[in-house]
């Protein structure tokens, strides 16, 4: 008889953590955020955790920003290994994570570029893990065409900026205005219109794919242009 007097409370605990167990499962499902990526492959990669990559887009406000920004680049994402798989974490509508192949192909003829902290030591796996915490706030959220600095919605290179400024404390670039870019284009004064009328807000703070692109802490390691 003594010995029953302790198989009640150990029940309860094994039921109490299965509870919680399944709680948690049910309510975190399909989470695209908790896999885990290893600290070593097997396979040498030329990605690597966290790197940035940047392409051509075909549509027309991709080619607003490309004439606005006097770069190539219209479109970029960062790039995560989850569950030892590549994906581009990217700001479109909505904000999704894209299996890095699939992305590639959506640029013009799947050119791409891939950039790397020039010191990637500083992106230790526990950095790496709260910028992958970080971003789950952003996923499924609509893509700004209106460039606006909130978090309400979010345009591509405002995404891995926050990113790796409020996940990682580095900041890619330097912010800009609205104002600093061309946007006496026709193609340009065209998009600004059909967003804003004739409030253009001039002084909103921005980022563009091209100034994260030519941020001096940034290496180039892969080019396929």
């Amino acid at each position: 008889m003594k010995n029953k007097k302790y198989l009640f409370p150990i029940f309860t605990f094994i039921l109490s953590f299965g509870c919680a167990l399944f709680v948690a499962i049910k309510v975190f499902p399909n989470n695209p955020f908790t896999g885990k990526s290893k600290t070593e492959k097997t396979i040498v990669s030329k990605f690597k955790d966290g790197d940035l990559i940047f392409q051509t887009s075909e549509s027309k406000q991709c080619e607003a920003v490309r004439i606005a920004t006097n770069s190539k680049f219209s479109h970029c994402g960062i790039i995560y290994d989850i569950n030892d798989k590549w994906f581009v974490f990217e700001a479109v509508q909505p904000v999704k994570l894209t299996p890095l192949e699939d992305w590639i192909k959506h640029g013009r003829d799947n050119k791409y570029v891939v950039k790397r902290l020039k010191d990637d030591s500083v992106l230790k796996p526990e950095v790496l893990q709260k910028m992958k915490d970080y971003s789950q706030q952003f996923d499924g959220k609509e893509y700004d065409a209106y460039f606006e600095w909130t978090d309400n919605r979010i345009y591509c290179s405002e995404l891995i900026w926050k990113i790796y400024k409020n996940a990682a404390g580095i900041e890619l670039s330097k912010l800009r205005e609205l104002k600093d870019f061309n946007l006496k284009d026709p193609r340009v004064q065209k998009i600004l219109k059909e967003r804003y009328g004739n409030d253009i807000p001039l002084e909103e703070k921005v980022v563009a794919p091209s100034d994260i692109a030519d941020s001096d802490i940034l290496k180039t390691v892969v080019d396929t242009y």
